[in-house]
């Protein structure tokens, strides 16, 4: 029987670091996801004191949510996903 991969979406994670402390534990988490992410672009805003990142993703659904999720769960780190409509390849 033929295995199949597992459909994948495209998604923006938006990530916001309030807690300068923080940076090398979601540097870690996206190291882990790395096989996965397509690109990503960091914007210090030191008016504001906190960093902006936005990472795009091609990954299964649980996959995204997951790296979102634990990204979200440090301190004084906030994330949010936005998915693609159509599955990538589709």
């Amino acid at each position: 029987m033929e295995q199949r991969e597992p459909e994948t979406r495209i998604a923006v994670i938006g990530v916001i670091i309030e807690d300068r402390e923080q940076a090398g534990r979601v540097n870690e988490i996206l190291h882990q996801y790395g096989s996965y992410v397509i690109g990503r672009m960091g914007l210090p805003y030191e008016k504001k004191k906190l960093h902006i990142i936005s990472i795009v993703v091609d990954a299964p659904m649980d996959v995204i949510s997951a790296m979102s999720g634990k990204l979200g769960r440090l301190p004084g780190v906030s994330t949010k996903a936005l998915y693609s409509k159509a599955e990538a390849g589709a």
